[in-house]
């Protein structure tokens, strides 16, 4: 448990990079009022943009609840039109919850059929709205439906509050969007707990207009809870305390583009008192990654040039030239590494990184074989442009993206880095050459330049933001839950 201590120090201690205290889930709500009417013949399909930015780039943290301000028209002028944006905080976990509901005896709404019920649950927020969590499919002619389970988040449903109160409403479905109400009920997330373990929760459903005329008025059918089941979704803090470790993989560029080592204009260029831009990625995201791993020992590798003895060109060389144990002593001792092999390497191209990727999602794909959270690769490759073997590269990651790893690419010097963001999926689903799709977006890449006057630490943040996503996309993905977790876990069960 030693070990696991130190972990969870690190895990605390990283500048908030992994995982911060300081942090906390936000829910935003946005809904616009008397928008113009741009469409001639139908309304108009409005949709929201949220935009973000930082790093000396405009940037508004939601601050208030509930904020609301005029559109405006061009020219700055503020119409009639508004937005409003509601902020409420999350204070759930990430787990999930199954439901499967069915009814019975409801009541009928067509003349020459029986009602097609569909049920909506509502969740009742703070400020006294309420917001759909689920809207169940349509089942035709039928006034015993059945639907089929669905799952939602903890704090989709309920924001991590179990006594938030829920709103459930049953409709007869009608073609012309007009559905007729058959009647509602109101619950909890703990009361629907109690259809855990076979059990069933069952409610009446209620039309308050004909409760309030009929005196005989029962309900209008009986709504039914068959299953309540949870479906706890791991933290990326949970596998590092269930003994997950972290495999860090360097891999640096040694391509003629980045100029000559001896000479000042060169981004390998060793001053003597100025790390140089590959030195500053490399121990901004090294120094944060080596706490999450036990022996720190890290693989390191080049590719782009000809090495010795024969000098011929290779794409994954170990820069310490031991290529049957290409691992270096800790962060400084990949820094040493790779300023004793610059003189010893010539500069060539191209910058070819699909054996890189090849290399370690080969470590990778051995870790699928164990079935248990036991390590997680991380490859950092540090280029100055773009890569020349962009199908391959495409293939590999695809092919990887099935494996325990991610892919982080750190853009060094003042190229044109644009096609690295097909690499990094945000802007779309990257395929490979075939047309097959990610299963996980693995791969990060960030360009040096945007944070050449910023902390280290603000480069690591960025760099690594999506790691834990990516690690707990994985795992839970697979089913794997973290080993060595059954005090850790008790501790964050829901309370029945």
């Amino acid at each position: 448990m030693k070990k696991m201590s130190n972990i969870y120090e690190s895990a605390a201690n990283t500048l908030g990079i992994f995982n911060s205290p300081c942090l906390t889930k936000v829910e935003l709500r946005v809904a616009c009022k008397s928008i113009s009417d741009r469409d001639a013949l139908s309304k108009p399909d409005p949709c929201v943009i949220l935009k973000m930015q930082s790093h000396g780039q405009w940037f508004e943290i939601v601050s208030q609840r509930k904020l609301s301000k005029s559109l405006l028209k061009h020219g700055n002028t503020a119409g009639k039109s508004s937005i409003t944006v509601i902020a409420e905080e999350l204070s759930g976990n990430d787990d999930y919850v199954e439901l499967s509901f069915s009814a019975r005896k409801l009541d009928d709404k067509d003349f020459f059929s029986k009602s097609d019920p569909f049920l909506e649950i509502f969740r009742m927020n703070d400020d006294a709205t309420q917001q759909l969590v689920h809207r169940t499919e349509v089942v035709m002619n039928n006034l015993n439906p059945a639907w089929k389970s669905f799952k939602v988040s903890v704090n989709s449903l309920c924001s991590g509050d179990q006594d938030r109160r829920l709103k459930c409403i049953v409709w007869d479905w009608d073609s012309n969007g007009k559905h007729d109400f058959i009647g509602e009920f109101s619950s909890t997330f703990k009361e629907m707990r109690g259809a855990m373990e076979g059990r069933q929760v069952q409610w009446e459903c209620i039309n308050p207009k004909y409760k309030a005329k009929k005196k005989n008025y029962k309900n209008s059918g009986i709504v039914i809870l068959n299953q309540c089941k949870i479906h706890k979704m791991h933290s990326f803090l949970d596998y590092i305390m269930g003994g997950c470790q972290i495999q860090f993989t360097v891999a640096i560029d040694f391509t003629a583009s980045n100029g000559d080592p001896r000479n000042s204009c060169s981004l390998h260029y060793i001053h003597p008192y100025q790390p140089n831009e590959y030195l500053k990625a490399l121990v901004a995201v090294g120094e944060i990654c080596q706490d999450y791993d036990s022996d720190k020992m890290f693989p390191a590798f080049g590719f782009g040039a000809r090495i010795p003895p024969e000098y011929k060109v290779s794409h994954d060389f170990a820069i310490n030239f031991n290529e049957d144990n290409p691992e270096c002593a800790g962060i400084q001792g990949v820094v040493e590494a790779y300023q004793s092999c610059l003189p010893k390497l010539q500069l060539y191209g191209p910058t070819n990184i699909a054996p890189i990727i090849q290399k370690v999602a080969k470590s990778a794909s051995e870790e699928t074989n164990t079935k248990e959270a036991s390590q997680y690769f991380i490859l950092l490759i540090l280029t100055d442009g773009v890569i020349t073997d962009m199908a391959d590269t495409r293939e590999a990651i695809v092919h990887a993206s099935h494996l325990p790893m991610s892919v982080i690419i750190v853009g060094v010097g003042n190229a044109d880095f644009s096609d690295m963001q097909m690499l990094d999926g945000d802007d779309g689903i990257l395929r490979s050459p075939k047309g097959e799709p990610v299963l996980r977006d693995i791969v990060q890449f960030v360009p040096f330049r945007n944070f050449k006057h910023a902390s280290p630490a603000a480069l690591a943040k960025s760099v690594l933001a999506e790691v834990p996503n990516q690690v707990v996309d994985y795992y839970n993905g697979k089913g794997i839950k973290p080993k060595c977790m059954s005090d850790y876990e008790s501790s964050r069960t829901l309370a029945p």
